[in-house]
């Protein structure tokens, strides 16, 4: 071990380092998965003008947006990149309080700002804030962070399990709220999978599981609403289904199906064409699924794929580092990713009951963007640090 650290710190006094300082395939992946979906944003949304609701937009008014959104969110993620984990670590808990104060804020009226009967926004003029969307984040950062400070207790129940599980109870009482079961579920497993991956009992462990397994199932029994759109899409092309909760749904399994291998060609989308309501949101892989077909899903699920992995890669190395928190940390990045744009085809593809989650990186939307950035932005200096430290500890 000693040699090869020597070797490697001699080559770069040397001027020849073997090793990058960052990792480059991270940064093109993520650039990629951005650009591709503002591609894919403004074919999925030029057609929108035409209808009464969108009428006074022109017909690339969310490809300036969505085009503002991405350079504001490398902006932020450029300058996250430069903050050193210890500073994450620190100040995880209060961005955690601070958060939890915006999911009440939204639900107080005159703050909060509707749209389609969800109260989930909080707005700044130029740009509406999704506090959901930060609480992803910062539920990666408390959780690790959790995790680390009470190592010793992670076997207890009362100690170890249980005020995290209070902690993210009340962040799913807000959410339900607004409500918003979609983010819940991700944040759910976002906590449990870091809780894992942190050593939490397993008979503990599956018995919460379990658990949430049933409140997650007795919240939808009590919902009329969203029991029915469960029986919907169950069976969406029965006509009441297909004309009512199934509606999305059935649509978007046209668009898969008109796109057969490769698809119609960019821009060829009939569904987009106000057949596929949130078509630039929740929906954009059925629109890709259409105009680029299997092979345009297939490039977006190994993109995702290679995302995930590379996270949990890192997340590996930094713990055989002995950095655990920046290792559960970057474990958290993946499984956020991960769940969310598994959820999201899921929903898509028809194999998930409709939900309202965006496409990590891809769907229109400031929030989701920014968010998604800065949490691949820590990720990327948690590999920065992992590499300075193998060449001897400089440049952290």
């Amino acid at each position: 071990m000693k040699s090869s650290l020597s070797a490697l710190w001699s080559s770069k006094h040397s001027g020849r380092s073997p090793m990058l300082e960052y990792d480059q395939m991270l940064v093109w992946v993520t650039v990629i998965l951005m650009l591709f979906g503002m591609v894919m944003v403004y074919s999925a949304s030029i057609s929108l003008p035409d209808s009464p609701k969108y009428a006074g937009y022109t017909n690339n008014h969310f490809l300036i947006r969505q085009a503002l959104f991405i350079c504001f969110s490398l902006m932020v993620g450029y300058g996250v990149f430069h903050i050193k984990l210890e500073i994450w670590q620190k100040y995880a808990p209060y961005f955690f309080v601070i958060t939890l104060i915006l999911l009440v804020a939204v639900l107080i009226p005159g703050l909060g700002k509707g749209v389609n009967g969800a109260k989930r926004w909080l707005s700044l003029k130029v740009l509406n804030v999704q506090p959901s969307e930060l609480m992803k984040l910062f539920v990666v950062l408390y959780a690790a962070d959790y995790t680390v400070r009470k190592q010793q207790y992670m076997h207890k129940l009362s100690k170890g399990f249980m005020p995290m599980a209070l902690a993210v109870g009340f962040v799913g009482l807000l959410l339900l709220l607004e409500p918003d079961l979609g983010a819940f579920g991700v944040i759910v497993c976002i906590a449990m999978g870091i809780l894992f991956l942190g050593g939490i009992n397993g008979i503990w462990f599956g018995g919460i599981a379990t658990l949430l397994v049933g409140i997650f199932s007795l919240v939808i029994v009590l919902s009329p609403w969203r029991r029915e759109r469960i029986f919907a899409y169950l069976n969406p092309w029965q006509e009441d289904n297909a004309l009512g909760k199934a509606y999305q749904l059935s649509h978007s399994l046209i668009a898969f199906g008109r796109g057969e291998i490769f698809g119609v060609g960019l821009g060829g989308s009939v569904e987009k064409l106000h057949y596929l309501p949130e078509a630039h949101t929740d929906f954009l892989l059925a629109v890709i699924g259409e105009e680029l077909g299997f092979v345009g899903v297939i490039v977006v699920v190994y993109l995702f794929y290679w995302l995930v992995k590379r996270a949990f890669d890192i997340g590996r190395q930094a713990i055989a580092l002995d950095l655990t928190f920046a290792g559960l940390t970057a474990k958290g990045i993946g499984i956020w990713i991960g769940v969310q744009a598994f959820i999201n085809m899921g929903v898509n593809m028809g194999l998930l009951p409709t939900k309202g989650l965006t496409l990590p990186l891809m769907s229109y939307g400031g929030s989701g963007v920014l968010i998604n950035c800065v949490g691949l932005a820590i990720l990327l200096r948690i590999d920065y640090e992992n590499r300075a430290l193998m060449r001897g500890g400089r440049g952290v």
